[in-house]
């Protein structure tokens, strides 16, 4: 057995015929629905179904978080807005009009993934403004957490589709 090849194989840049492309994909979006504005999500149940302290643990973590989102938000948001668009148009650029597969991968996961960035900087504005607490709160984060998850929904077909189209595309096997 050739170890170069196996390693070589691993660490393909063919990303869409990639098995650690899909893992990463998975574990991308799995992560993003989980943490709800840097939230794990299962202090939103615990809050529910407990309320005392778990309650008073949930709003403490959530000011901490949408605090320190709208501190990123309002002292950088726009240095950030202009380094995301400028990666984001490299990369488009870079994936389809010069066909670099890397590259249409990476789009493919941070595009959808900037959309969830700035839906939660809206979400934390929200909590901020509106004051939320108790019931609204909880139903903030999970109407956010849903709206993430349809987000990742549609980008993971998105994805699927349009690797399904590139490994078509670029088949050994003749038709």
């Amino acid at each position: 057995m050739d170890w170069t090849k196996l390693i070589f194989d691993l660490i393909d840049l063919r990303s869409f015929s990639n098995l650690w492309y899909w893992i990463a994909l998975a574990v991308t979006w799995s992560t993003a629905s989980h943490w709800v504005l840097g939230i794990p999500y299962d202090m939103v149940i615990r809050a529910r179904r407990k309320g005392g302290q778990a309650e008073e643990d949930l709003a403490d973590l959530t000011r901490v978080n949408t605090g320190r989102i709208l501190y990123i938000a309002d002292e950088a948001g726009l240095i950030l807005i202009a380094l995301g668009a400028l990666v984001l148009t490299m990369l488009a650029l870079l994936g389809f009009y010069y066909r670099v597969e890397f590259c249409q991968a990476v789009f493919l996961i941070l595009a959808p993934m900037m959309g969830v960035a700035l839906l939660s900087v809206a979400t934390a504005r929200k909590i901020r403004d509106n004051g939320d607490a108790g019931e609204a709160l909880r139903r903030r984060l999970t109407v956010h957490r849903v709206t993430v998850q349809v987000i990742g929904m549609v980008s993971i077909f998105v994805t699927a589709f349009w690797g399904m189209l590139m490994n078509f595309n670029l088949s050994i096997i003749p038709l």
